[in-house]
């Protein structure tokens, strides 16, 4: 360890982050692999160490006998401000070595908020900002993550981005960039043969134009890259690289625990969700397959819990039989098994029962709209009923904790749907009065509200989000009318909701802005300790950039999206009819029930249907 990283390491909160050395680390001889990559996570340790994405990846690249793959996360304030002061680049935790003397660097962006971080994490390593200025092949940087399906605003920075699923497509570019090594390709030529692999995009090979108003005219393909870039997806789950040996942190992370997937998509289709349509089309893995991971990781890790991980898992068909199989080694070993995303409209006694086996957790619900008409026209097919049922069995049951999430400024929301959520949270109230067999303990509910944010790829991304104004006056009208000393009331905070709806809907031309707010100190913007509305809105003034222009406008129908040439499997055409249904407020079957022909099947292989 460099002696300088030892000296600052006793000035930090939780020094553990940035030493390494953790139980299943990957290491391997620097002089017999031909290509290193830095698997960088533009966040803290805690959060990039939960994400299992990262855990995946982080094997299947290393998988390669010629790759050594090096985590690299976001230091937190106190040791990026003791880093600057001694002149320590950024290094990656496995060798120390610094990010310069990696060949690739590759980025998992999952959230918006965390633009100005990468841009932080390759200053801190003295490499260019912008892709342009790197003319080299090393290092070469490219991204994959959910924020890629609009890349844009992030473009002029990335070499490539990976759309969709990485670990196949993620081998592929590693495979030819060994080969662009070997027979010195420039730059250049390695991205126009990286262009022509299904799920690489390049933007510096399209050319985008736009009309006076500013909106885009058109988005030209050159040198032979596709008009539009097609994602790829995993088609056999079970088949699929699972870390069953992952490493396991030095120091105390968000989820620390085991992380089962049980399965990819969603059947449900809200309209609201960018995830439940850009991770389509439906593939489950075999009960036995989750069952052998979770039983094998457990073991390899010492992990005291399990999470069994989707959209929403209670939608898993064989779900009862899959707690059956892991509660046979759980519950004598006390692991707990726990579900994060249920839904109000499944859930049982027969589930609650096994979940209880070894300990309760609180109970969590995405209600989403305050009334059944407001549920019907985002499809959330989930009814008062539904919702006062599951809290019956579950106060029953001796639960007291129960979360439920809302968000506001759905399109067609009115004044009327706010205030059902108030009334909503006074019937569960009710309903635990009524059920619970020890009313000494207390309950406690909790109602959580986000502002709506339009996201590409969902039926909703031409709709407005609602100005900061609106928003905290609906925040105020719901606040004064949750009076129980029961609920309490927590909402998002409007300022975050406008920048992340600017960048979610923004075009190249907003890097602009993203590279000004770094230079003015921006990073970590994710956390509210960093986040600064000020700086961004002084840096949409000096880059000329009207922030409602991306966030508070109707995006006309006809009109070309930045967005537009990533097709992520599902038609524009069915976007918009889920977006014309939202108006009549009628509901949308579940793929299960009805295939509504959104047209992720075809990405499936051998004509499968995509609930099997």
């Amino acid at each position: 360890m460099d002696k300088r990283l030892e000296r600052i390491l006793l000035k930090v909160q939780k020094p553990a982050r940035y030493t390494g050395g953790e139980f299943n680390q990957i290491i391997k001889d620097k002089d017999s692999v031909s290509l290193r990559v830095a698997f960088c996570f533009p966040d803290t340790y805690e959060i990039g160490m939960s994400n299992l994405g990262m855990g995946i990846l982080y094997n299947t690249m290393n998988s390669l006998d010629f790759v050594w793959c090096e985590r690299v996360f976001a230091p937190w304030g106190d040791m990026y401000e003791e880093m600057k002061k001694a002149n320590i680049p950024l290094y990656a935790l496995e060798s120390g070595d610094s990010l310069d003397k990696f060949d690739m660097l590759a980025f998992s962006i999952g959230y918006e908020m965390a633009y100005t971080t990468v841009l932080d994490m390759l200053e801190m390593s003295g490499i260019p900002l912008r892709s342009a200025d790197r003319p080299d092949l090393s290092p070469l940087i490219f991204a994959g993550g959910t924020a890629a399906v609009n890349a844009e605003p992030m473009a002029p920075f990335i070499d490539l981005f990976i759309v969709g699923e990485g670990e196949e497509v993620n081998n592929e570019v590693l495979c030819l960039y060994k080969k662009a090594k070997d027979e010195n390709w420039s730059k250049h030529e390695f991205l126009v043969k990286a262009a022509q692999i299904q799920g690489v995009y390049v933007p510096s090979l399209y050319e985008v134009s736009y009309n006076e108003d500013g909106t885009i005219k058109a988005v030209t393909a050159t040198e032979g890259a596709p008009e539009k870039v097609k994602k790829r997806i995993v088609q056999d789950l079970d088949a699929s690289p699972f870390p069953t040996n992952p490493i396991v942190p030095s120091t105390e992370i968000v989820h620390d625990r085991v992380s089962l997937e049980v399965f990819r998509g969603c059947v449900r289709g809200c309209r609201f969700c960018q995830a439940g349509h850009v991770y389509r089309p439906i593939r489950a893995k075999k009960t036995e397959t989750l069952i052998k991971q979770g039983i094998e990781t457990l073991k390899n890790t010492g992990y005291q819990d399990v999470t069994l991980l989707s959209l929403s898992t209670s939608d898993y068909r064989q779900l009862p039989e899959l707690c059956d199989g892991l509660l046979d080694y759980c519950e004598e070993r006390s692991i707990g098994i726990s579900l994060p995303s249920l839904r109000a409209d499944n859930f049982s006694m027969e589930l609650m029962e096994r979940l209880q086996k070894v300990r309760k957790s609180g109970l969590t619900f995405a209600v989403e709209g305050g009334s059944q008409r407001l549920r019907d026209a985002i499809n959330k097919n989930v009814t008062e009923e539904d919702l006062l049922h599951t809290c019956e069995i579950a106060f029953a049951g001796g639960w007291n904790t129960v979360k439920l999430y809302y968000m506001l400024g759905l399109p067609t929301e009115t004044d009327e749907d706010i205030l059902g959520i108030a009334e909503m949270a006074n019937q569960v109230l009710h309903c635990w009065r009524m059920n619970s067999p020890n009313k000494n303990r207390g309950v406690k509910i909790t109602i959580s509200t986000s502002c709506f944010i339009p996201k590409p790829h969902s039926p909703f991304q031409w709709e407005p989000q609602i100005s900061m104004e609106e928003y905290l006056r609906r925040v105020n009208l719901l606040r004064s009318n949750i009076t129980a000393r029961n609920v309490t009331y927590n909402w998002h905070d409007a300022e975050t909701s406008l920048i992340e709806a600017v960048l979610s809907r923004g075009d190249r031309r907003v890097a602009d802005a993203i590279e000004e707010v770094h230079r003015n100190g921006g990073r970590l913007d994710a956390w509210s300790d960093y986040f600064s509305f000020e700086r961004w809105m002084n840096a949409f003034k000096t880059c000329g950039i009207d922030p409602e222009f991306y966030a508070n406008r109707d995006y006309p129908l006809d009109s070309i999206l930045p967005w537009d040439h990533i097709d992520v499997g599902v038609r524009k055409a069915h976007l918009l009819h889920e977006r014309e249904m939202c108006y009549k407020s009628q509901l949308s079957p579940d793929c299960r029930k009805q295939c509504m022909g959104c047209g992720a099947l075809k990405l499936l292989e051998g004509g499968r249907r995509c609930d099997e």
